[in-house]
């Protein structure tokens, strides 16, 4: 066997049956190869693409996501699809071929340090020098990605590494002594936290992406127990939006409730998470009066950014049920009380009346036809925060955003890979006219496997996120925001690429239409023509505390027809 035989082997031993690539001369080996596997292939149109989508498929199946790219500017064009991927904690493998052992550090052509310039954006990486190697590598590769935190692994294989012939053998083990990670919580600290919880007086959980693989723990311990839950932009679907404990998402973009249950709360249960800066906002003024409970996987993440007051380290689906029986229903009504005067007195809320569309209302008619029972990806940007409370799934796995690294780009690729990871789903894709042009090219693949994908672009002509803050922050002076003037017609490069596309400015048109994609179960591009200054509230200003929260209120109404951009862009 050669090298190439050897990789494509190892990975239908780890069950490998979809791969997402492009090939180009370094990795042709590999190709060549292919041709005689059983593996399927995706041909995307762009590297990064190609990454996103093995990033998807791992969230929206829980199984390590595969992607092929060939050397230099192949395997550069990986770098912000693994970036997002650490980020976002998910498990990929990328594979990339690179230019002969001999010519390395020589500037050969389409040669680039690989190796060192993925080390900060993967939980681990390979330069493979031996062929019989591989199959030690590409074990410990998925295992390393898969276990313990999950996280994007790196394997370059030189061409005649590639070409080289095989002499070792497949049986092998796995050997880390520096990696162990941590599975089991420890029974004191569980009993710890089990006593600050029935102490507490106003408790909320906090459910974060980590929570996505232990979902039915997370629902189970919220049924015992009759907690509070809030999920984050990662976390959401870990715990059903429609339960009555669900207070919404926390955090710069949260909701009202949500926001102040932390600030009052004495105690939060953090599950999952990472305490991140848009859920914090400043630190030294997040949850004052909290007692904190942290549970999660990764030791680095406790008390990184909040004091954990009982850390608590291992899988949720180890300590959760743990702690479920050292609990019982918790005796909450004066705090329910409370937290149901917020949910009645801020309510999301968004005009439904004006005479032009707003991307809030949109989507809002996409969760109304669903109820929420599909996948939701979305790309980056003010529709982002809107989907994220206006369209929250019920089931894990189901919700696919770019959380850390916001990466603009993300969600059309991620809705392929979400399609391939759940066959026969539909997947809707809530995009912006801005993030949507980043990786508009995967039409093409999107069309090529007719997967039941509805991307909806909300299209308010400017970089939206980018001209809140000027217009809030920056006295209104709004700086090359501007997209209308030179954006695409929608429809008709959907259809250049062979997907259905609609244009579609009016309330009663979407109405109409929208529930007409979802049955067809086709690919389409829809182009909602949305008004441009619709901003994104409540909202945590950069630098300010939760309790700086910006409630907002309902936006004035523009004319498409006699003011486009609003006022200020005109003058």
């Amino acid at each position: 066997m050669t090298g190439s035989e050897v990789l494509l082997k190892a990975l239908e031993l780890e069950g490998v049956n979809l791969v997402f690539g492009h090939p180009g001369g370094a990795i042709m080996p590999v190709y060549d190869a292919l041709y005689d596997s059983s593996i399927k292939h995706v041909l995307v149109r762009h590297e990064q693409g190609g990454a996103h989508m093995a990033d998807a498929y791992y969230r929206a199946s829980g199984k390590v996501g595969v992607c092929f790219a060939t050397s230099g500017p192949g395997a550069t064009n990986l770098v912000t699809g693994l970036a997002t991927a650490h980020m976002d904690s998910s498990a990929v493998v990328a594979i990339t071929g690179n230019v002969p052992l001999s010519l390395i550090g020589t500037d050969a052509f389409q040669e680039a340090d690989v190796y060192g310039i993925t080390g900060p954006v993967t939980k681990h990486n390979y330069l493979v020098k031996d062929v019989n190697d591989l199959p030690r590598v590409v074990k410990e590769a998925f295992y390393i990605a898969s276990s313990g935190r999950p996280g994007p692994v790196l394997i370059d294989i030189p061409k005649d590494i590639q070409n080289a012939t095989f002499t070792g053998t497949f049986e092998v083990e796995i050997d880390l002594p520096g990696y162990k990670p941590t599975i089991k919580g420890h029974a004191g600290q569980i009993k710890k936290a089990a006593e600050a919880l029935r102490a507490a007086k106003r408790p909320i959980m906090i459910v974060g992406g980590g929570s996505q693989s232990a979902a039915d723990q997370v629902v189970s311990f919220v049924d015992k127990t009759g907690l509070p839950v809030i999920t984050t932009l990662m976390g959401i679907g870990a715990y059903p939006a429609a339960s009555d404990n669900w207070l919404g998402m926390p955090g710069m973009h949260g909701t009202v409730t949500a926001n102040k249950a932390i600030t009052s709360c004495d105690l939060i249960l953090a599950a999952g998470i990472r305490f991140d800066d848009r859920v914090t906002g400043k630190v030294s003024t997040f949850a004052k009066q909290a007692t904190v409970v942290h549970i999660d996987i990764d030791p680095a993440e406790i008390s990184k950014l909040v004091e954990a007051h009982v850390p608590v380290v291992g899988d949720l689906k180890d300590i959760l049920p743990r702690l479920e029986k050292e609990l019982n229903k918790l005796e909450l009504s004066d705090w329910w009380t409370q937290l149901n005067e917020w949910k009645s007195n801020y309510p999301e809320r968004f005009n439904r009346e004006g005479k032009t569309l707003g991307s809030q209302e949109v989507i809002r008619m996409f969760y109304e036809a669903t109820e929420g029972k599909c996948v939701v990806t979305t790309e980056v940007g003010q529709h982002q925060m809107f989907a994220a409370r206006l369209f929250p799934t019920h089931k894990a796995r189901t919700w696919i955003t770019s959380g850390g690294l916001g990466t603009m780009g993300f969600g059309l690729p991620a809705a392929i890979g979400a399609a391939f990871a759940r066959p026969g789903e539909t997947v809707i894709c809530i995009a912006g006219d801005g993030s949507i042009q980043m990786n508009i090219q995967e039409l093409a693949t999107l069309y090529k496997h007719q997967l039941p994908v509805i991307i909806a672009i909300c299209n308010n002509g400017v970089l939206g996120m980018v001209r809140q803050w000027q217009e809030m922050f920056h006295h209104e002076r709004f700086s090359e925001v501007m997209l209308a003037d030179s954006n695409p017609d929608f429809a008709k490069l959907a259809e250049a690429y062979g997907i259905a596309g609609y244009n579609v400015f009016d309330r009663e048109t979407a109405k109409k239409l929208i529930p007409e994609l979802l049955a067809k179960g086709k690919p389409a591009v829809v182009n909602f023509v949305v008004y441009p200054s619709e901003k994104v509230f409540p909202m945590i200003p950069s630098g300010a505390g939760v309790e700086d929260m910006i409630i907002g209120d309902q936006e004035p109404e523009y004319d498409y027809d006699t003011d486009i951009y609003g006022e200020k862009e005109l003058a």
